[in-house]
């Protein structure tokens, strides 16, 4: 079960660029999850209702037709969903998913959304599997490109040579539209509902596309569904300085090779014998990048105060917008 406290976690990435004086460091931070498990949730049904009844097949091959679709192929791949699903839970923690093996729902067999569940068959099939919640796949529907990429590519050619070819496109983009509820029944509540669409893209062989794409496709659309309850990550840079000039140039370069292989630590104390140099633009300088391996550190205030220094003291121009973000940062933190 995710927690709701994001751990504090920090990705380095030096970088620098030719002879540029500038080099600079990415920051991976934390992002808190799109959707959170309620607290009471540690298992969860599991069932796919996004298939037809058998008599109702037929009505379904026209369609599939007319969309490019092979038909029947949604049983199968919406099952592959299904799987995606319960190999993407186990990232969550504590959280387990059962698959009932005696439970056939049945929906609209499109992208048209069925009604809710009625409260009392969520609560059996709950009681029955011993679950807290119920997880519905309530629609799955799958298109690939082809025929559009194939009428494209004529237009094209008779627009660009006035008569029709006969290339045969060499990829095919799968793509899969999901549409999930997880029921509460204790609450009778939906604890989340979502629908989103996922593509991969494939090479053709012959013109077809390999047996593997919609299967592939819709697993990934699962592990995409359960990625809604797992803290992701924003990139952030932070500009630094790479040398200065003058007799702190050597002492200065070291500092920085320091940081470039992660001893930040080591970096500081190079860099903080230099933040009172008689020359005013190294000593801005080390000020500035010790406050960036601070933030490296998970120090924000002394970062905060460093980047401070480095303007207010020697008014180097990096510390006062880095300043300025520190403390936009802040503000969001507290």
């Amino acid at each position: 079960m995710i927690t709701k406290r994001i751990l504090y976690l920090v990705i380095v990435a030096l970088a620098f660029s030719g002879c540029s004086k500038y080099g600079y460091v990415s920051l991976n931070f934390p992002q808190a999850p799109e959707a959170y498990m309620p607290d009471d949730v540690n298992f969860i049904a599991i069932v796919n209702r996004s298939l037809v009844e058998e008599e109702d097949v037929n009505d379904r091959v026209i369609e599939a037709i007319a969309t490019s679709e092979i038909a029947g192929s949604d049983r199968l791949a919406s099952d592959e969903c299904i799987k995606g699903v319960y190999e993407g839970v186990k990232q969550l923690g504590g959280t387990q998913l059962i698959i009932p093996q005696e439970v056939r729902l049945y929906g609209t067999g499109t992208r048209e959304m069925p009604d809710l569940l009625d409260w009392d068959l969520v609560a059996k099939i709950c009681e029955s599997e011993e679950t807290d919640a119920l997880l519905v796949l309530e629609t799955f529907d799958s298109n690939t490109d082809l025929l559009m990429s194939a009428a494209t590519n004529q237009v094209a050619a008779i627009i660009s040579t006035g008569s029709p070819t006969a290339s045969i496109p060499s990829q095919v983009k799968m793509n899969v539209v999901c549409y999930w509820r997880l029921y509460h029944p204790g609450t009778k509540s939906i604890i989340d509902q979502y629908q989103h669409t996922s593509y991969m893209t494939f090479d053709l062989n012959g013109g077809m596309p390999p047996p593997n794409a919609l299967p592939e496709t819709a697993y990934a659309a699962g592990i995409a569904y359960i990625q809604r309850y797992l803290p992701g990550f924003y990139v952030v840079r932070r500009d630094l300085y790479k040398r200065t000039s003058g007799s702190a140039k050597n002492q200065f370069m070291a500092g920085y090779r320091r940081a470039e292989v992660a001893n930040w630590q080591g970096a500081i104390e190079i860099w903080d014998e230099l933040s009172d140099d008689s020359k005013q633009k190294t000593a801005g300088r080390a000020c500035l990048n010790i406050a960036v391996a601070n933030e490296v550190l998970g120090n924000t205030d002394l970062a905060l105060d460093w980047a401070k220094k480095s303007y207010e003291f020697y008014d180097d121009k990096l510390g006062r917008n880095y300043s300025k973000i520190l403390l936009r940062r802040k503000s969001f933190e507290d």
